[in-house]
């Protein structure tokens, strides 16, 4: 089952534990210790790969920064001097053609990691790729094109789908309407949409009670003082239960929830969740409207709004940008998140926004990015669905096709990957002592017998990695997980020449 639930929290200190060729007060020691808290700090993405900031703010998150900043000053000079300051060319210049750092050699790498792949934590069936980031190269395969279940780690293809499909800037509506003396809450997809007060620290969400209050006021200011509240979930079709069946990790499937549907005060990991969704947010919306001085006339019930522009609009709240709700995907790894995402793509596809609507979108804006598809099958967005397929030379291709220059808009399929040690699914793994900590920045993916690890690198001689382990029918899930870990710690570590 997916156990990907663990939220990053800041620190007050950060200090990368670096490998043993890594430490040390030599010049070249000092340049790749800059690159991998470089690498660490988001800059890496935003040096070579893109120009122009984005909502993300850069390819970088406030805590991240801060505690890179913490990092960089608590790493003094061995000779007592003030922070490091080494002459080192920007990390991931090579994105932007100019790529300097050497390539690490197919043997290097096969000897760094065949070892390690043949683990017996890991299982029989592994596979393993390495892709130079700047050239989109394969440096390194083991069984790379042989498909695998990736669980949660076909979440970067979902974002890659919904960004390219949509573009970082995008934002979901949800509505409300007025149609004679009744109002209809129009659901837009927006799995963020919140009842709850704002708090501080809290993700950014487009909040019910302001719609309410804005519904509120447009109805008097209409001379409306009563009225009946409708709600419109259509947007979506076809089932709303994931095939896995009623699930903590994911609540139904609907255009209208608050909260993701959840029946605790979480927001994220596992929870119980409603079975109507849609009809327990026009409930909150309709007593959020009692509250503001609207009477409302019994229950809300399922509708839709008069067709041929009769309805007239009263008010609208929006989600985040979508760069925005990839990077809280891919860090929390949220499966509500990214059923949203793949229905958003469908619907920005022309196909029908259910299961198999979305599956096809996602696989046809794959295709167009020209990554191996070669047996691979789409079956859901979350990753939770066995019956997704796909390639360690797929994965490790798509991160690298999301640093791409020409590739701007994928840019927080980047960004939001966890941090080894530091972050999101990352954060309970890769100890305090870990060599791997703060070098590693990779999506996971957990089910039953199921472990994947796909994400990016900066290897000792300053080049960035992209790289996708994957292994079935592992018999101990942690065990599984930290073989993965010293996997991309190898290969942070590694010249490899």
């Amino acid at each position: 089952m997916e156990s990907e639930t663990r939220s990053w929290r800041p620190r007050l200190q950060f200090r990368p534990q670096l490998p043993p060729p890594l430490r040390g007060g030599s010049p070249r020691a000092r340049t790749v210790r800059f690159a991998a808290v470089s690498a660490l700090a988001g800059c890496v993405v935003a040096a070579g790969a893109v120009g122009a900031a984005g909502p993300w703010e850069g390819g970088q998150r406030r805590a991240e920064r801060a505690r890179a900043a913490a990092g960089t000053a608590a790493d003094q000079d061995e000779r007592g001097g003030g922070p490091v300051r080494p002459a080192a060319p920007p990390v991931l210049a090579g994105l932007g053609g100019r790529a300097t750092a050497p390539l690490p050699a197919r043997e290097g790498l096969a000897g760094a990691l065949e070892g390690l792949l043949k683990d017996g934590a890991l299982g029989a069936q592994t596979s393993a790729a390495v892709v130079d980031v700047a050239t989109g190269q394969q440096l390194y395969g083991a069984g790379q094109d042989t498909p695998y279940t990736p669980a949660s780690t076909i979440k970067t293809a979902t974002a890659a789908a919904a960004l390219a499909a949509l573009g970082p800037d995008h934002r979901i509506e949800t509505t409300v309407v007025a149609d004679g003396d009744t109002v209809v809450l129009v659901g837009g997809g927006d799995p963020t949409l919140t009842a709850r007060p704002a708090k501080e620290g809290a993700p950014a969400a487009a909040s019910l009670k302001e719609l309410a209050d804005a519904t509120a006021r447009g109805l008097k200011a209409r001379g409306k003082g009563r009225v009946k509240v409708a709600y419109d979930a259509s947007r979506y079709s076809g089932p709303a239960l994931h095939p896995i069946g009623p699930n903590e990790n994911i609540a139904p499937v609907s255009a209208l929830m608050v909260d993701e549907g959840r029946l605790d005060d979480s927001d994220h990991g596992p929870a119980d969740r409603t079975t109507d969704p849609a009809g327990d947010a026009a409930r909150k919306f309709a007593g959020m409207l009692r509250d503001a001085g609207v009477d409302v006339d019994g229950d809300p019930a399922a509708g839709t709004p008069a067709a041929g522009g009769k309805a007239e609009r009263l008010a609208s709240v929006s989600s985040p940008p979508l760069s925005a709700l990839v990077e809280r995907t891919l860090t929390n790894s949220d499966n509500d998140i990214a059923e949203a995402l793949a229905r958003q793509t469908a619907l920005a596809s022309g196909q029908p926004a259910d299961f198999e609507g979305a599956a096809g979108a996602v696989t046809a804006r794959l295709e167009k990015l020209g990554l191996p598809l070669s047996g691979a099958r789409i079956a859901d967005g979350s990753g939770l669905d066995r019956a997704d397929h796909v390639s360690a030379a797929f994965l490790a291709g798509l991160l690298a096709r999301a640093a791409d220059p020409a590739r701007p808009e994928l840019r927080p399929v980047l960004t939001g990957l966890p941090v080894a040690g530091f972050s999101g699914t990352l954060s309970g793994r890769y100890g305090a002592d870990a060599a791997g900590r703060g070098l590693v920045r990779a999506k996971t993916g957990t089910l039953t017998g199921v472990n994947t690890l796909s994400g990016t690198v900066v290897d000792a001689d300053g080049r960035l990695l992209s790289f996708a382990f994957m292994t079935m029918d592992a018999s101990s899930g942690p065990s599984a997980q930290e073989a993965l870990d010293r996997m991309a710690t190898a290969l942070a570590g590694c010249g490899c020449r």
